[in-house]
């Protein structure tokens, strides 16, 4: 979904991330190739995919220009190349990306033999059943109460609550005061209206596929959620305001879910 925004004009992009092709398998490289086709068929999750990462983006590169943290970390990394793609800000703050042990390996393979960016990536792997991120990033030279921009991405609705507020906590024992939070959050849409009643049902279809969606908040009660968990929201934006932000073409932006901006406490 961020590759597709590729085949646009750059002023037209709402992502710029040109390393996203680079990790496709074959089924979506043919989407790719069907470019707005395929952004059509995939419908407002795409816009929400990708005002997502720009709304993270937009708060990462304010950290980094402002130099209000000290190290980078990405959790639940995955494909994210913000280590590359912000490059030119980093000035030799570490990029710590955490994910399991399989990703992070086929993420190597893939980038085997490509001209990589002075940056300083230190890719971590850990198995969250048995592991904690303490011990899993000092070892590899996160300093603990340092400024940290932590970003958590499309991981959050897929957990129990227990896991997500055991997260939370995490991040906040091993970030200083000052430290940043991107997340985003799933909620139920309440209304009683077919498109309401449309989401609703994909949420059970993704139970189906074996990614079940298990828990949601709703935008109202996000402030609070993490307020006691000693993070401060400073910036919310639902699919309305992330519209507003990003999508002046009038691309939908699936509405059951909100990207939050917070400062530790």
């Amino acid at each position: 979904m961020r590759a597709l925004d590729q085949a646009r004009p750059p002023a037209e992009r709402i992502v710029d991330d040109p390393y996203a092709p680079w990790f496709l398998g074959k089924l979506a490289r043919a989407q790719l190739a069907a470019g707005p086709l395929a952004g059509a068929f995939l419908g407002a999750l795409t816009g929400y995919i990708q005002a997502r990462h720009r709304f993270m983006d937009d708060a990462l590169r304010r950290a980094l220009t402002d130099r209000s943290v000290d190290q980078v970390v990405v959790l639940g990394a995955g494909y994210d190349m913000r280590a590359w793609r912000f490059s030119d800000l980093l000035a030799g703050r570490p990029v710590f990306e955490v994910d399991y042990p399989s990703t992070q390996r086929r993420k190597l393979r893939l980038l085997r033999g490509r001209p990589a960016p002075p940056v300083d990536v230190r890719r971590v792997e850990i198995d969250f059943q048995r592991q904690t991120l303490a011990g899993v990033l000092e070892p590899v030279g996160f300093r603990p109460g340092a400024r940290t921009f932590f970003t958590w991405e499309g991981v959050s609705m897929y957990l129990t609550r227990a896991a997500v507020k055991s997260t939370l906590g995490a991040l906040h024992a091993l970030g200083g005061p000052g430290s940043v939070l991107t997340v985003d959050f799933w909620q139920l849409l309440d209304s009683p209206d077919l498109i309401a009643t449309a989401h609703r049902v994909s949420a059970g279809f993704l139970h189906l596929l074996g990614e079940p969606i298990t828990f949601g908040i709703h935008p109202e009660d996000g402030e609070a959620f993490l307020g006691r968990l000693g993070w401060e929201v400073n910036d919310l934006a639902d699919a309305a305001e992330l519209a507003r932000r990003y999508a002046a073409d009038g691309r939908p932006i699936y509405p059951a879910n909100f990207v939050v901006r917070a400062v530790r406490r």
